[in-house]
């Protein structure tokens, strides 16, 4: 008798290796996105001019302890344990007590400054009335009494510790989409519905131990039942209004059901596990559709308009359509006279700078001597171009300036050519003492790497003001042309609630003042001379050079905070904190008449005025000062 060989094992390793590439790229995808979008902050959150995400960092800090943790998410994973100062080092009051997690800074002070109270706009579409300024002797810049911060702040209700704890735990990990969340969130009729999803819980916890049992095989013929008539009925309802008209009977039928199953003896331990395991898939699956739409919200927030897309578009088929600028009509002459005004601001966006400027010049009392110089990339360039040339903004002199192409061109040594715009930085703060107030999210702005090549740009200039392109200024700003800065080099709003004593273990063996305080872009008032004088720029490269590398743009923004930090921590001129109003790209509580009587307002968050995102009570001041082109504009359904 031949003896049978046994069958030939099946390979199963090629059919291991095909489903395991399947199920990877299914979900690293989708991983990879939801990480674009960290708790927390060391690059820039601000809302770009493309559909690119930008990558992000993660940093927390507690005072009173060491922390932390700065996590690269485009290039790797990176840890920096940072210890935060004693709690003698920190400024007396709420700080003391604050706990701060910071994306990209920390910070238990609140950065929205005070305020100036001038005189109040009687009509808020038109340019608001001038004010007296400081003589040109005085350093200080001397504002009224500022208001104090419950007076700028709507009334907000108190919450308890849960509540607290858990919009903390859903900013930390999804930012401002958990206050935009808040704003938008829809009372829903579901009170049935809830009941129903109740009852299904209740009866799938029950149905495996009565299954088991003898004798119950009617009991588990009903149970199964009433469970997929439950689960059609919620597979098509969200809302009560979508039930049928019978749903009473299958509630009834359901509630006898388990009623019979309660009273059979069954091992709770297996009740008990299976209630927990539904409870555990239910928020798992909660968690899951939070996260669509906190990708779904940032994806809004950092994509430009498409109707602003399509502006651009015709700006610049239209530049190489028309006919070129009469020569003797251009005001080239006034862009490199030094004791002209000069503006500078940094934008990719055609109707973000228009407003920053025509809201500038509607302030300002004399606009002969104005000059704007606006930096922006390739792809927007002729499109700024032609805006500005077809628009005017009384007697001022706009400049339109190919930022890459300058530094391609004239400064190849300064590594890479792109145009980067202030960044920004997710700062959430609460209190470990007074767990019961509310806690809060703020955002720092500071310089980005191309800040620091604005001197190498304007030789010829001496002083400039550096404006972000999502400020809205309400008031002159003359006073500060004459402001007597000393060996200063830049004049900013100040913000202590982050010191770098705070960042010893980011800032590596740097030599720093741990008392020196961070501070906030938006209004700028930049010596150009001091900072030749004290070679800013090549010590910001020295320091590039150390704490990224400057031909990877991951790096050099990540790079931002604690180099902008270092460039100006012994340079600072500090700026009265009620000369700009911050937080109106995501602070929903800020009262009207605050944000009226404001000299400046800054839109500093993802909630850029621009957005449909956008906070609707604040876009108003925004949109009050948009330059409207009829003819681009009502093509692109751009609303004004």
């Amino acid at each position: 008798m031949k003896a049978t060989a046994p069958p030939a094992k099946r390979r199963r390793g090629p059919r291991l290796a095909v489903l395991a590439l399947v199920f990877c790229s299914l979900l690293v995808p989708i991983a990879f996105l939801f990480n674009r979008f960290p708790a927390v902050y060391v690059t820039d959150e601000r809302p770009q001019q493309e559909i690119d995400l930008p990558s992000f960092d993660r940093m927390v800090f507690e005072s009173g302890g060491s922390v932390n943790k700065v996590r690269s998410d485009s290039a790797g994973v990176t840890e920096v344990n940072a210890e935060a100062q004693d709690s003698s080092d920190k400024i007396s009051g709420s700080s003391k007590d604050s706990h701060n997690v910071i994306d990209g800074d920390s910070s238990s002070i609140s950065t929205k400054p005070k305020v100036l109270p001038p005189p109040k706009i009687e009509q808020p579409v038109l340019p608001p009335p001038k004010v007296e300024h400081p003589k040109p002797e005085v350093k200080p810049v001397p504002l009224p009494v500022q208001q104090a911060e419950g007076d700028r702040v709507k009334p907000r209700r108190v919450q308890n510790a849960d509540e607290v704890e858990k919009a903390k735990a859903c900013q930390l990990e999804f930012g401002s989409y958990c206050l935009w969340s808040i704003e938008h969130k829809e009372v829903m009729r579901d009170a049935v519905v809830k009941r129903l999803k109740d009852q299904l819980f209740v009866a799938r916890s029950y149905y495996p131990s009565i299954a088991k049992l003898k004798g119950k095989e009617a009991l588990t013929r009903e149970l199964k039942q009433n469970i997929q008539e439950h689960e059609r009925v919620l597979s098509e309802s969200i809302v009560d209004a979508d039930l049928p008209s019978f749903i009473k009977k299958k509630i009834e039928r359901m509630d006898q059901s388990i009623a019979r199953a309660k009273s059979c003896t069954v091992d709770c331990n297996n009740v008990d596990r299976k209630l927990r395991q539904i409870l555990h898939m239910t928020e798992d699956e909660a968690h899951f559709h939070m996260k669509q739409s906190a990708y779904l919200y940032n994806l809004g927030v950092h994509t430009m308009p498409k109707s602003h897309h399509c502006l651009n578009m015709r700006l610049t088929v239209e530049y190489f359509r028309s006919t070129p600028l009469d020569p003797d009509d251009s005001p080239a002459h006034k862009f490199n006279i030094p004791e002209h005004r000069h503006y500078v601001i940094l934008s990719k966006n055609v109707l973000a700078a228009s407003v920053v400027i025509n809201s500038t010049v509607s302030s300002c009392e004399d606009t002969e001597n104005v000059v704007f110089h606006v930096l922006t990339d390739a792809q927007n360039f002729y499109a700024m171009k032609h805006w500005f040339a077809r628009n005017s903004y009384r007697e001022s002199a706009v400049d339109v300036i190919n930022y890459e192409q300058i530094i391609f061109d004239n400064f190849p040594e300064f590594g890479t050519q792109l145009l980067y715009l202030p960044e920004e930085f997710r700062v959430f703060i609460s209190s470990l003492e007074r767990p019961t107030e509310k806690s809060r999210m703020e955002y720092l702005s500071v310089f980005s790497h191309s800040h620091f090549f604005i001197p190498e740009i304007f030789k010829d200039l001496k002083k400039v003001i550096v404006l972000d392109d999502d400020v809205v200024v309400q008031r002159d700003l003359s006073f500060l042309w004459n402001l007597d800065m000393g060996d200063k080099v830049n004049g900013a709003v100040r913000f202590c609630g982050l010191k770098l004593g705070q960042l010893r273990n980011l800032l590596g063996r740097t030599m720093y003042d741990p008392q020196s305080c961070a501070w906030m872009s938006g209004v700028n008032v930049i010596d150009l001379d001091k900072w030749r004088e004290h070679n800013v720029t090549g010590n910001y490269l020295q320091l590039l050079r150390k704490f990224g590398n400057n031909d990877d743009e991951a790096s050099v923004r990540a790079a931002a905070l604690p180099i902008s930090l270092l460039s100006f921590q012994h340079l600072l001129y500090p700026l009265d904190e009620r000369l700009t109003l911050s937080g109106l790209g995501y602070d929903y509580g800020i009262k009207e008449e605050v944000a009226q009587s404001s000299t400046s307002l800054h839109y500093n968050g993802n909630m850029k005025p621009w957005l449909e995102l956008g906070i609707p009570d604040y876009r108003k001041y925004w949109k009050r000062f948009l330059t409207r082109d009829e003819r681009f504009m009502d093509e692109c359904n751009v609303s004004p």
